[in-house]
């Protein structure tokens, strides 16, 4: 089995040029087109104009997640990993964006994970709440972290759990039996 934490945002809440950091393609010094998207190595951060014209291009004002949306994300979540077979361990969301350690049979790619969870996640809110302006809920794709060991696995698990600003937390019975 493979374990990954994955994570996306909200449409329009961290835009690429974000001072924050981002992981986008840019035209670097040479006019090459490139990614910084290597876990353990520098990324991007803090392009004013790239931020501005990606600002500039939103459909829609950013989108962020209330509560009772949270709550039924996760609950959806819950429900897709079970119907998928794959292991939900933890899971948060944030008003702008969440995060799931997952783990899924080395045939699943995690692309085909987060695409699944935010797919039905998006469905579950639409029929609630209908559709938002822009057509979507979140940025195109996000971030797969392959945990590479158990211990990568604990660090993710303990990372979803330590977020500051949660709407909603969810962690697996069988981690919350563990302790860990």
């Amino acid at each position: 089995m493979y374990h990954w934490l994955l994570t996306s945002t909200t449409y329009g809440t961290w835009l690429p040029g974000d001072r924050r950091g981002f992981v986008s393609t840019i035209t670097d010094a040479q006019g090459q087109r490139v990614r910084h998207n290597v876990p353990g190595t520098p990324y991007d951060a803090d392009i004013p104009p790239l931020e501005a014209n990606a600002r500039q291009s939103l459909k829609c004002p950013p989108i962020r997640f209330r509560r009772e949306q949270a709550e039924l994300l996760v609950e959806q979540f819950q429900e897709t990993a079970a119907y998928r077979s794959w292991q939900l361990l933890a899971a948060a969301v944030m008003a702008n964006h969440i995060h799931a350690v997952v783990g899924a049979d080395e045939a699943v790619s995690p692309e085909t994970i987060l695409r699944d969870l935010k797919s039905y996640g998006s469905r579950a809110l639409n029929r609630r709440w209908g559709r938002p302006a822009r057509g979507t809920w979140w940025t195109q794709s996000g971030s797969k972290r392959w945990l590479k060991d158990e211990a990568a696995v604990i660090a993710a698990v303990q990372y979803v759990r330590r977020q500051e600003f949660a709407l909603v937390f969810w962690l697996s019975a069988a981690w919350r039996e563990s302790g860990d």
